[in-house]
């Protein structure tokens, strides 16, 4: 029997004029009142048990499902697995102590919810080795209610969490990981699998209150070829390999799926466990380059193509590369790859090579405008058949962003190409007429639907005026 049926069989027990549908009705009449996500069945049962002058009590340590949660159970029991577990946090009260704090999410065969470990709970025995997908026994937790409204279990100092070594019905990690083609905007607690879709990059912040933060950022793709942008909170690239493939799989346990700027995005947190195909160390590249762009502070931004028309984006902290030019055939030991974009270092070295035909040059190596594609990387050369365009966009969060944009073609087809930020600086400098040469434009799919591909320049991208 469900926990929502013990409740209801003590109500008719003591409020005979009841019955088992005008608690149903009830039921729905309190939480369209409270509102959505609020309030689940059981919790209403407790605010019409008050209404009708009666207490209820929850059965003193009973064995529920994660689905039957709510808040204000007591002494609850359940089976589960686990999905991910954070690192231990130590926060302060007003009165100026502190406090221990460690986050897990568990799933069951239909549901997931948040653990929250207190104190000395937080470095329970043996917690460190749990693994996701490992199946345990909470016992004597209490339930309260998160800021979201959503039942969380609480692990107090008169609880504990045992590891099972049973058979179970709930199903194992790999049984609930969803591929990115599945996605659905509001989803929580998933486990997720793609492929890598471009460059993985690191970012630092300042959040609300002043703290340092960092954040992992990545696109992943999807069965069915579609992607979608990935950020990381609390993430930094000490957690990823060193080498990864530009088609590596991913796999990332304990994400949510939200609406960003440009459509679906995933997002996760501290907790998060990602799973990346990779080496620890980096492997030589041998490639030509085929653009040099200097930052503002010093920084060579390259663009470069290998043996087998891989293009890569080559960021260089050590300027190691101040000895070479465009056109030249290196060979760079970097500090990191993942994907297409390489990193050079005080612990990279570059050496240049004797010319090799068998690595395409820049002229070898353009794509025609009608054979570009969705989420590729290309180098294009084209005349410029509108002059150039600086609009402000608007984002959600009430952000102004510069985005520019100039309409070109060559004979084979016409097409947009759009700069945002800094990045809008080398279309601004380009004139009706002009025929030029740009490397290392990603593409991508027009965000409004129309099935339209467009071309965007990066941080690496050069345009060269050829008249």
């Amino acid at each position: 029997m469900s926990e929502s049926q013990n409740l209801i069989d003590k109500l008719l027990e003591q409020k005979s004029e009841l019955t088992k549908e005008i608690i149903d009705e009830k039921i729905v009449e309190k939480k369209e009142k409270i509102g959505a996500g609020y309030l689940t069945d059981q919790g209403a049962l407790f605010l019409i048990a008050s209404d009708y002058g009666v207490t209820l009590t929850e059965s003193s340590k009973a064995e529920i499902s994660l689905k039957d949660l709510y808040a204000g159970a007591k002494e609850i029991s359940l089976e589960t697995r686990v999905l991910n577990l954070s690192p231990t946090k130590q926060f302060s009260r007003k009165d100026g102590s502190t406090f221990d704090l460690r986050t897990m999410t568990v799933y069951d065969s239909g549901s997931t919810a948040s653990v929250k470990l207190w104190d000395e709970k937080a470095s329970l025995p043996g917690i460190e080795n749990l693994k996701p997908g490992d199946l345990i026994k909470i016992i004597k937790a209490y339930v309260k209610s998160d800021l979201d409204g959503s039942p969380t279990i609480n692990i107090g100092s008169g609880s504990n969490i045992q590891t099972v070594d049973t058979e179970s019905q709930i199903p194992m990690i790999d049984k609930i990981t969803k591929d990115i083609s599945e996605l659905q905007e509001g989803q929580k607690d998933l486990v997720i699998s793609g492929t890598i879709d471009g460059i993985i990059s690191g970012m630092q912040f300042t959040n609300s209150r002043g703290q340092p933060g960092t954040a992992l950022r990545m696109r992943l793709k999807g069965k069915d070829g579609s992607a979608m942008r990935v950020v990381l909170w609390g993430k930094d690239e000490s957690l990823i390999p060193n080498m990864i493939s530009q088609s590596a799989n991913v796999k990332l346990l304990g994400v949510r799926v939200k609406s960003g700027n440009q459509g679906l995005e995933i997002h996760g947190n501290e907790a998060t466990i990602i799973e990346i195909e990779g080496g620890k160390e980096a492997e030589p590249i041998v490639a030509r380059i085929l653009s040099v762009t200097i930052t503002e502070t010093g920084k060579n931004m390259i663009i470069a193509v290998d043996n087998q028309k891989n293009i890569y984006n080559i960021s260089d902290f050590s300027n190691s590369t101040s000895i070479c030019v465009e056109g030249d055939v290196i060979e760079c030991m970097p500090s990191k790859v993942y994907g297409n974009s390489v990193t050079l270092d005080e612990n990279s070295f570059v050496r240049k090579l004797e010319n090799d035909e068998t690595i395409p040059s820049l002229s070898k190596i353009r794509t025609k405008i009608s054979d570009v594609k969705a989420d590729g990387t290309y180098c294009v050369e084209s005349i410029v058949l509108k002059v150039p365009e600086r609009k402000e966009i608007q984002t959600k969060s009430g952000e102004s962003i510069s985005l520019s944009e100039m309409f070109v073609e060559d004979d084979s087809g016409q097409i947009w190409i759009k700069g945002w930020r800094n990045q809008g600086k080398l279309i601004d400098k380009c004139e009706l007429g002009e025929i030029i040469s740009i490397t290392g434009l990603n593409a991508k799919l027009n965000n409004y639907g129309e099935g339209r591909i467009e071309l965007f320049l990066t941080a690496h991208s050069k345009i060269i005026k050829k008249n």
